[in-house]
């Protein structure tokens, strides 16, 4: 199933499920069928997003770190799709719709 983000201050944004209730949960709405981020809740879900991103990153580093002595497959290493390149859409239209105060509304 897909999600699709919407706004009138941006283009849609589309999501498989999985990845949509992930982010939804990051910035604690129900990921259910429907749903709005309104502009007021707009300034918290980016800092929610970023935190958890920055959080990825971190722990990501230590991960590569800890496991650099190792052989790792490149190939894996360049499938692996992060949080950062997940959120990074609905980033965006967060802040293109609270800069436009306009509200953004999910569907499946």
């Amino acid at each position: 199933m897909l999600y699709r983000f919407k706004s009138q201050a941006s283009a849609d944004v589309v999501m498989l499920e999985t990845n949509a209730r992930q982010l939804l949960d990051i910035i604690g709405k129900t990921s259910g069928a429907s749903g709005v981020i309104t502009v007021d809740q707009m300034p918290g879900a980016i800092s929610a997003l970023e935190a958890a991103v920055a959080r990825e990153a971190q722990n990501g580093k230590h991960n590569h770190d800890a496991h650099a002595a190792e052989d790792h497959d490149a190939e894996s290493e360049a499938q692996h799709v992060g949080l950062h390149q997940r959120a990074t859409p609905l980033l965006h239209m967060l802040k293109e719709s609270m800069g436009e105060k306009k509200d953004i509304v999910w569907s499946t």
